[in-house]
């Protein structure tokens, strides 16, 4: 079973013919990012320009977690688990508790 690799943007989001905040990833599919529906033109553009300005921040976070993973995989832990206690331990330490969203 081949292991699956996550999905890096290949270009930053833009604007599609529906309004929706698009962008295509290194597979050549094309991505829709959600966003609350009563988010606005203003509100959009500001979210696409935190996230070309975020780009070359998330490709260099992207290498440190290949390199993680590369690290800590062997018989005992599969590249997929890997992977997976990466994804599981990011959510947890990067989760932002209910009350500090109001």
């Amino acid at each position: 079973m081949a292991e699956e690799q996550p999905i890096t943007p290949h270009a930053g989001p833009t604007l599609d013919s529906e309004g929706q905040l698009t962008y295509v990833g290194d597979d050549g599919r094309r991505y829709v990012v959600g966003l609350p529906p009563d988010t606005d033109g203003e509100g959009i553009e500001r979210v696409m320009g935190d996230l070309r300005e975020g780009h070359d921040l998330l490709l260099r976070i992207e290498a440190l977690c290949q390199q993680w993973i590369e690290t800590v995989h062997s018989p005992e832990l599969d590249h997929r688990a890997a992977l997976v206690l990466l994804l599981t331990t990011l959510e947890t330490s990067l989760d932002v508790p209910d009350s500090d969203l109001d």
